[in-house]
């Protein structure tokens, strides 16, 4: 195989952004907007399954590191007051930032759509 038909497979290849797949909008009583992607990638998935604690943390904070990377590995964008967050860095700083509600807000939102979309992933 020559140099100039690897290149040609290469750029027609698809990428992981070329097909974004699709997403679905969950609108909170404020009128904001969160935005998650359908499904978990298969290894995505066997590496939310083999998140384990550290022998000093507590059930709760499995259960918040768990909640943590289903959202930073779903979220595509949250619209908060009409200004669209959309980077993993902006949309999990934003989390971790939110109040009590909001974040159990994110957490039912989740944890319903993982139910919804992908019921073979318990999401704790």
């Amino acid at each position: 195989m020559g140099r100039r038909q690897r290149r040609r497979r290469k750029e027609n290849a698809p990428t992981a952004t070329s097909e974004p797949g699709a997403t679905f909008d969950y609108p909170d009583a404020e009128g904001n907007v969160l935005t998650l992607r359908e499904r978990l990638t298969p290894g995505t998935v066997a590496r939310y399954r083999a998140i384990e604690a550290p022998a000093a943390a507590s059930t709760d904070d499995l259960w918040q590191r768990r909640g943590e990377f289903l959202f930073e590995r779903l979220a595509v964008s949250w619209t908060i007051a009409g200004l669209p967050l959309r980077g993993q860095g902006e949309l999990l700083g934003r989390y971790r930032m939110a109040d009590a509600e909001t974040r159990r807000w994110v957490r039912e939102t989740v944890t319903e759509h993982v139910r919804r979309h992908q019921p073979e992933l318990e999401a704790s």
